[in-house]
């Protein structure tokens, strides 16, 4: 009974880091934020106060105006659009550069894995903004790429097209910056696949595409998923990239909410959008996860 209840007490220490965590850094500016999605914005920026004291009354300044607001802004439904479309993009683009990349690494030997490896993650080494800026000089209006661009646009006759500051410069960016979480789940899927089973299809009379469509591809669903998972939530409210190498074309969900809080100071609709893009990840997280627990290879991983 003593030895039960030191285990339960060293659970509890072992735990007691990451529920403070949470509870700091997670639940309480959810809260806050709840909270201040229901105030009213103040005369001079923030909110106003909770409680007004007129003519002998007291009235408690709750509303439902900054809903009504955002539900009913186009402007706001365009960029949570706009903030899709270029997750979804960045997330497919992402899937099709890092599968084949994943499965390469997954069947080298191991002594050039773990370089190949190792290359993936070197990127994480270096600053978010300084490789940002990286590709800002890339895609500028004097870099080589720009100039090859232009040069093919010019013998079809088209004007010179400005690659920085575009929609195209924001997916190649974010593409860049997530194309890591996308590898590496997909990596540690396709590592632990048994290959006899492709032998055993190829012995059965089936060519290599069909082994790959038929075996590798559902058995490598749950990584997948992982990888598009940690791709799109990140990206559907990513403000640096957009700020950075994108124009007013090209703005995001996250810029709006920036906005709310940093520049206009109202903190009430900065609070509201970001309540309803938090409940838009959590969908689409609650969505992937029922699709990975009734993927057939989840289930094979399992065994």
């Amino acid at each position: 009974m003593i030895h039960m209840n030191n285990a339960g007490k060293e659970k509890w220490v072992l735990s007691l880091p990451p529920v403070i965590y949470l509870v700091g850094l997670f639940l309480i500016p959810t809260i806050l934020m709840i909270f201040i999605a229901f105030r009213e914005p103040g005369d001079y920026g923030g909110v106003a106060p909770l409680i007004t004291h007129n003519n002998g009354s007291t009235s408690l300044n709750l509303t439902l105006d900054g809903f009504r607001y955002a539900f009913s802004s186009s402007f706001i439904w365009k960029l949570f659009l706009r903030s899709m479309l270029y997750s979804i993009l960045t997330t497919f683009c992402c899937l099709l550069i890092g599968y084949p990349l994943a499965l390469l690494i997954a069947k080298s030997a191991k002594k050039y894995r773990d370089l190949l490896l190792l290359l993936v993650i070197i990127p994480f080494w270096s600053n978010f903004l300084i490789r940002v800026y990286a590709w800002m000089i890339l895609l500028g209006p004097n870099s080589a790429i720009s100039n090859v661009v232009n040069s093919i646009r010019h013998l079809f006759g088209l004007e010179p097209l400005d690659l920085l500051f575009s929609s195209a410069a924001v997916i190649i960016c974010l593409v860049y910056i997530n194309l890591p979480f996308m590898i590496l789940p997909l990596y540690a899927n396709l590592e632990k696949h048994d290959y006899a089973l492709i032998e055993a299809s190829r012995d059965l009379g089936a060519n290599k595409s069909r082994s790959f469509w038929q075996i590798t591809v559902p058995l490598s669903m749950p990584g997948i998923l992982a990888g598009c998972g940690l791709v799109f939530i990140p990206c559907i409210g990513m403000f640096v990239i957009p700020e950075l190498v994108g124009n007013n074309c090209s703005m995001m969900i996250g810029n709006l909410i920036k906005q709310q809080f940093l520049q206009t100071m109202n903190w009430p609709l900065g609070s509201v959008t970001s309540i309803v893009m938090t409940l838009l990840v959590l969908s689409i997280s609650l969505f992937v996860g029922f699709l990975a627990s009734r993927s057939g290879g989840l289930k094979y991983a399992r065994k």
